[in-house]
């Protein structure tokens, strides 16, 4: 199969489809990969990296599009790709379709065969390919909320950790998944005092045994909410319901009871927020202010550390992809899994959630 690789267009995206060693692997499977040109600057990969790993340096994205039968990607097609996708053609990449109905309705017109990284399970029900980008963003996102809170960048002015004699910043975590566990990891190392409000009280004493007391747990509820963000000076949006909306945990007349100049960092923004008052940033612009208290909702948070995020993806979406790549969409019957990140086919949407999420 011809696999292509096209760079990155989204605001701030550095990262890339596949990394030199991911290449190779699909070479040794005789499979041959388009790379466009400067696709891996961001991961200090350069053109004859890709050569040397068997690979065809092409000098334009509209050529890869053009040629390959499958596309690997990290982010969602641009509406300047998204109209380049054809209907043989099979689309790997992160999608997040519940809240984008225009990509939805440009990749059904394309015809384009999409499987979305964030919808594939493996036998246990996890998310094994929006796991590694949830443990970067779980652990950017602290680095984000410490960053909004200097005063220079509008926030309280307060230190994450403090110092002795002076309290450190209290941080809520909604929800202990995997970016609500990497948050709380870094924000205990840093010496915050966290807690993760979630509602499953079976992960609730996982947490607590995980982390030996050292944060508190709150099982979530509205009241619960209402009180620990009305105490919080960041709060860190880590809910998610695979394929779906996020549910808004957050609403407007909640910020009334918050501290002044507080953070919240909205790590599910793609997938619609679980803010109210969310809407998605760039890492060129990455904060707003509404009602006294300071937003951080960058939709690719993973792009800020390329080389990082791009080898933990590859890791991860490698066995996928060649399963793709040397069976076709095939490989979705073989691997109920990989068949559960179908999420456009023949025209329309096949993933129930993000369809159910699109009506």
């Amino acid at each position: 199969m011809r696999v292509g690789v096209n760079k990155e267009i989204k605001n701030h995206e550095y990262r890339v489809g596949l990394t030199p060693g991911a290449v190779r692997e699909y070479a040794a499977h005789g499979h041959e990969v388009l790379v466009e040109t400067g696709a891996g600057t961001g991961i200090a990969a350069d053109d004859a990296a890709y050569v040397a790993a068997g690979a065809r340096i092409v000098p334009t994205a509209q050529e890869v599009f053009a040629e390959a039968q499958m596309i690997v990607k990290v982010k969602e097609p641009q509406p300047s790709e998204w109209v380049q996708l054809r209907e043989d053609q099979i689309l790997f990449t992160y999608l997040h379709l519940a809240p984008d109905p225009e990509q939805a309705k440009g990749l059904m017109a394309s015809g384009v065969t999409a499987v979305a990284y964030e919808t594939v399970t493996d036998r246990f029900g996890g998310l094994p390919l929006l796991a590694p980008m949830s443990e970067v963003a779980g652990r950017l996102s602290i680095e984000a909320a410490g960053a909004a809170l200097k005063a220079y960048n509008g926030g309280r002015g307060v230190l994450l950790g403090g110092v002795p004699g002076v309290a450190p910043a209290r941080i809520v975590v909604l929800g202990g998944g995997v970016v609500g566990t990497h948050a709380a990891r870094m924000a205990v190392g840093l010496g915050a005092e966290v807690t993760i409000v979630d509602r499953s009280i079976p992960r609730l004493r996982q947490l607590d045994e995980l982390f030996q007391g050292r944060v508190r747990t709150r099982v979530s509820t509205l009241e619960a909410i209402e009180h620990e963000i009305s105490e919080a000076d960041a709060v860190i949006g880590a809910v998610l319901i695979p394929g779906a909306s996020a549910p808004k945990l957050v609403t407007r007349a909640m910020l009334g009871h918050m501290k002044r100049r507080a953070v919240l960092v909205d790590v599910a923004i793609d997938q619609g927020g679980c803010f109210e008052t969310s809407h998605a940033t760039t890492h060129a612009d990455p904060t707003y202010e509404v009602d006294g208290v300071i937003h951080y909702c960058v939709a690719n948070m993973p792009g800020a550390v390329p080389l990082t995020s791009s080898h933990a993806l590859n890791n991860a979406t490698l066995p996928y992809g060649l399963a793709l790549a040397d069976k076709g969409v095939a490989a979705c019957d073989d691997d109920p899994g990989l068949k559960a990140g179908l999420n456009v086919q023949g025209g329309r949407i096949v993933n129930e959630a993000v369809a159910e999420s699109l009506r």
